[in-house]
């Protein structure tokens, strides 16, 4: 079973700057089979959209969707984890922050994330999550 973060994180996310679309945002999270994707300028973390941030923030509130920024809808106050820390503190982050995912860095610059999913694999592969995470998207 994997300890740190480092042995569980995925390395390949995609960022994008605040001023990106919408419409972007859901096609990178689509074309990448991804459930969110970082915002920010040179490597540097502002915040985290969803696909739910896409419906709940992006469709439902803004008052003109088809010209929303991802800058305007993100998760500002992104809570991220060391790749060098525990398992048991992505957990405890988690559960205290109600977030699924968290961004890993390392020196400012991010270097992965880490889901819900991907604990939910190690923990128990057995598990109904680790079932739902591990099946391909609905194409």
């Amino acid at each position: 079973m994997a300890q740190k973060v480092l042995d569980m994180m995925t390395t390949d996310v995609v960022m994008l700057s605040p001023d990106s679309s919408l419409s972007e945002a859901a096609q990178r999270m689509r074309d990448e089979d991804i459930g969110d994707v970082l915002v920010g300028d040179n490597g540097e973390l502002r915040g985290i959209v969803t696909d739910r941030d896409l419906v709940i923030r992006g469709l439902a509130e803004q008052p003109d969707p088809a010209n929303a920024k991802i800058g305007d809808l993100c998760s500002a106050d992104v809570v991220t984890l060391s790749p060098e820390d525990d398992i048991a503190r992505a957990v405890t982050l988690m559960r205290e922050h109600a977030v699924r995912r968290l961004p890993v860095s390392d020196g400012g610059q991010v270097i992965g994330i880490i889901s819900l999913g991907d604990l939910a694999m190690e923990r128990d592969e057995e598990s109904a999550l680790a079932d739902i995470s591990a099946e391909p998207p609905d194409q």
